[in-house]
């Protein structure tokens, strides 16, 4: 039977395919649009099927903040080309909406199947790395940093005693600032105090050895442990780390300054840094 051309073009805005694939499908239903559109699902569930075992090492990372939540998404799929494409820009959008419109806490049915939907679409291999939340109080504040096309993506939470202060310019400035210092510097912890003690002692050990065949004193020899622990751990941890943009002040004096400036305390209470691959 003849396949008219607006029914092609139906079909393909209704389901994303190929207008070839529209209008065999159609051919192959004998004109009957709901079936057509029913056979082009099952061949995108297929070919997704069969796309699963590609290696997915490009991707893109999204971030959203509303009033209570900022969330932050990395989506992988196989080329830099397909990171680009807007329609799996727009994929990682829908996923960041849905994932907070339904309070979800982990990869479901639902977000497998909205990826499913775009991989039938994009004929390359998808898939959700990881994404994680994180509340918003009333004196909290986040500011979202992405860079370049997607390649790192950086969320920033400011907290203050006097709310007010967190719309004054020059702490949203610093904020942000923080979120660009994040993006260049990947502390691996937020303050000295959250370093992880398994770490802290691996890092102790290693300095020990380094200093057990001075000719010195053990308690010299402690001190010299101690302050390249301490030096490290300052080199790692975001609060001590030189500001991106005033290298001779750390990041919490920087930050103190703000806050006197606002006339509010400000403290960062907890960042997220995604990197496409390091899931």
């Amino acid at each position: 039977m003849e396949i008219k051309a607006q029914d092609v073009k139906k079909l393909r805005e209704k389901t994303g395919a190929g207008m070839l694939d529209c209008k065999k499908a159609l051919q192959e239903a004998d004109g009957d649009f709901d079936k057509a559109a029913k056979h082009l699902k099952e061949l995108g569930l297929a070919a997704a099927a069969k796309r699963s075992g590609r290696a997915t090492n490009e991707g893109r990372v999204f971030t959203k903040i509303t009033e209570k939540r900022a969330i932050a998404l990395e989506l992988a799929c196989e080329t830099d080309f397909v990171a680009r494409n807007s329609d799996f820009i727009k994929l990682g959008n829908k996923l960041i909406d849905t994932i907070l419109e339904n309070n979800l806490d982990s990869v479901n049915d639902e977000l497998n199947q909205i990826v499913t939907d775009t991989v039938s679409v994009i004929k390359e291999n998808i898939s959700i790395s990881r994404f994680r939340i994180m509340d918003l109080s009333a004196d909290e504040t986040a500011v979202d940093y992405i860079h370049g096309e997607g390649a790192i993506g950086v969320i920033v939470k400011l907290k203050s005693d006097d709310p007010a202060a967190l719309g004054q310019e020059e702490v949203k400035n610093f904020a942000f600032d923080t979120a660009l210092h994040i993006a260049a510097f990947n502390p691996l912890y937020l303050s000295m105090d959250k370093v992880d003690e398994t770490y802290r002692k691996e890092q102790e050990e290693l300095f020990a050895k380094q200093v057990e065949t001075m000719d010195k004193p053990d308690k010299v020899k402690e001190g010299i442990i101690q302050g390249k622990l301490k030096k490290h751990l300052a080199e790692i941890c975001l609060l001590e780390q030189g500001f991106v943009k005033e290298e001779k002040k750390s990041v919490k004096k920087v930050m103190e300054e703000v806050g006197k400036s606002a006339g509010a305390s400000l403290t960062i209470s907890d960042y997220i840094y995604f990197r496409v691959g390091d899931a």
